[in-house]
């Protein structure tokens, strides 16, 4: 059965709390002070099903607080509306409440609802006539022209079954929302119940929520397990969006959640002081002015935020532009999620809009920002997922980053990857993704750093992967990609740990030539008594910094073996060392410095680091002062 939520909007005393009871039979006036003074303070909550020819629809009822004092409770209530009821009584006509409320329901592109003038029982044929043309010029040119207008009484029952017919055909056209989309409920109310706990209620605007699940409060970031649900007051195992729910957590008290926090999908949005939108300032709003305070409503959400305008130093009444909103708290939303600006002081109602970007970079000039910003906002997923990925230059973007800058959910995300691939516009690595021109830039450095580092070092047989992951300064699974995609291509090549040129390994002159065949000689006929590396490039034809870099050649190549700082051996000499020790073992198990001096014939200096490279290639293990032979 498909769930819409419908809310109430208008002037205080125009009958909104009687006409939801009136259809519902729900008195949603809780609390003792509204029944004292007969005003809603709070918001409150009905609901209802209505027969059509489709099958059954549930209708949630969200009746909102008419006095001036009140909006903000108000504004709690609006977000994820299907459907409203305008709400003017036939006695007062249009009131400021019902201006200020019809402003919000259109910057907040409430998409469509009824006009009900209430009280009909109190006025005569004319006077009902004389409101609804006042109503008719009040919402033309609005969602609301064209929609129907209906006359009730909640006192008599009159024009109520028009109404229900209408709010059936009306409701009947609301598109079923998305369940697969990433779950969000802004919090509106916050309570205790004996033997439950805690228990938050709001309108499921996406997504589906099930018991069980864990979930998310934002932007504290506290995780919790949904104990129970209920939907239209009853239980059920899972809620889906559209629906007023009500949610029982374990493992918090209720002073440690609160009314404009969001119960979210693990790891979907991370919490900025900072938002990038598209705002308009209602046309009697008085001009605003760069960096002004105001007060920013998002669904639940109420916070304190300076507006810093783009481009302009103020915005003039009926002008849209672009602007950062600085928050002085935390604020979890996704971009799409629409607001309402009012005034820090006096505080009343001066415009709305529509959050772009919820990661703005800070270092852009605004004529590059606000076509950012409109690419954002309008562009096909594809093309502002590709957007997204162009911004991070080299460091690329990694999946669970892109979820959280849009929102989206997996599937949605992939979708766009996708295209996005096809045409060619980014790649993808493992968990990152870079833009293809980016990709081609790092291919490009990659290439000349190998090439300038063989030219300047002729006797290395390449640059360290490590090293040139360094200087390519892109994310591991990028540089890899663009490593590996040079290989296919030949242009580069890896021999072990290094990169070089194709069959540019070591370019050596014949000095040097000689120098590595005399070094390597020397080692070979010192066996085990080898003489320090400082010793042995005394001797060399070349001077210090080259011979040091043929040793590191030799050792590249593994025919020295460096066992400590100071001593290297030729490969031969070691595998021989391992064979001695091996067949040693038929005289005994185990052997010790002395034994190993006599059977090698080297000195303390030499047998000590030998025994330990022994023990490191498992050839033989420490035992007390002897070692055993494995």
């Amino acid at each position: 059965m498909k769930s819409v939520i419908v809310g109430t909007a208008g002037h205080i005393d125009h009958g909104k709390t009687a006409l939801v009871k009136a259809l519902t039979g729900i008195d949603a006036d809780r609390l003792a002070e509204e029944k004292r003074r007969g005003i809603t303070i709070e918001l409150g909550f009905a609901h209802a099903t209505l027969p059509t020819p489709q099958g059954g629809l549930r209708l949630g009822f969200v009746d909102v607080p008419g006095h001036e004092r009140f909006v903000r409770n108000m504004l709690a209530g609006v977000g994820g509306m299907d459907l409203v009821l305008l709400v003017v009584s036939a006695e007062d006509s249009i009131k400021p409440q019902t201006r200020e409320h019809f402003d919000i329901c259109r910057l907040l592109q409430v998409p469509r609802g009824i006009v009900v003038i209430t009280k009909c029982d109190l006025v005569d044929s004319d006077t009902r006539q004389l409101v609804r043309m006042e109503l008719e010029e009040f919402v033309r040119g609005s969602f609301l022209e064209g929609a129907p207008i209906v006359e009730v009484s909640a006192f008599t029952g009159e024009g109520l079954e028009q109404l229900k017919s209408e709010l059936a055909r009306m409701a009947s056209e609301v598109s079923q929302k998305d369940a697969a989309t990433p779950f969000r409920l802004p919090v509106d109310r916050v309570f205790t119940i004996k033997g439950f706990g805690t228990v938050v209620t709001g309108t499921l605007i996406a997504g589906r929520l099930r018991k069980e699940d864990e979930v998310e409060i934002l932007p504290t970031g506290r995780r919790v397990r949904v104990r129970g649900l209920q939907t239209h007051g009853k239980d059920t195992a899972e809620a889906l969006a559209g629906q007023r729910t009500a949610v029982n957590l374990a493992g918090i008290a209720p002073e440690e959640i609160e009314r404009g926090q969001v119960l979210a999908e693990r790891n979907l949005l991370v919490p900025t002081h900072r938002l990038d939108v598209q705002f308009t300032l209602l046309s009697d709003a008085p001009v605003l002015k760069n960096r002004a305070r105001v007060h920013l409503h998002l669904f639940t959400a109420e916070l304190v935020a300076a507006v810093k305008l783009y481009g302009v130093e103020e915005l003039l009444p009926g002008q849209t532009a672009w602007a950062q909103l600085r928050t002085a708290q935390p604020i979890a939303c996704a971009p799409g999620d629409r607001f309402i600006l009012r005034r820090f002081s006096p505080v009343t109602t001066i415009g709305g809009g529509v959050v772009a970007d919820v990661r703005p970079l800070r270092k852009l000039k605004p004529a590059a920002r606000v076509e950012a910003l409109a690419k954002l906002l309008s562009a096909p997923d594809a093309e502002r997922l590709a957007f997204l990925v162009t911004r991070r230059l080299r460091s690329g973007l990694t999946l669970e980053d892109a979820a959280h800058e849009t929102g989206w959910s997996a599937a949605r995300l992939k979708s766009a990857l996708n295209v996005a691939t096809r045409d060619g516009a980014v790649r993808a690595f493992a968990e990152v993704l870079i833009a293809a021109a980016e990709f081609t830039i790092i291919q490009n450095d990659l290439f000349a750093a190998v090439g300038k580092f063989q030219k300047a070092n002729p006797l290395a047989g390449g640059i360290n992967r490590q090293e040139l992951m360094e200087r390519a300064e892109a994310p591991r699974p990028v540089f890899l990609g663009a490593l590996d995609t040079l290989v296919a291509a030949s242009k580069l090549a890896t021999t072990g740990d290094q990169v070089h040129l194709p069959g540019k390994n070591v370019v050596m002159q014949d000095d040097e030539a000689e120098t590595k065949r005399q070094i390597e000689d020397l080692f070979a006929k010192a066996g085990w008594k080898v003489p320090t590396l400082k010793e042995a490039l005394a001797g060399a034809k070349v001077d210090a910094a080259r011979a040091q870099k043929i040793v590191t050649l030799l050792l590249r190549e593994k025919v020295l073996i460096k066992i400590s700082d100071d001593l290297v051996f030729h490969q031969r000499a070691l595998e021989e060392l391992k064979r001695l020790v091996r067949d040693y073992k038929s005289k005994s198990p185990q052997i010790d410095v002395a034994r190993f001096k006599e059977l090698t014939g080297v000195t303390r200096k030499h047998a000590i680091p030998l025994l330990e490279h022994l023990d490191r290639e498992h050839v033989t293990r420490r035992a007390g002062d002897a070692r055993i032979i494995l």
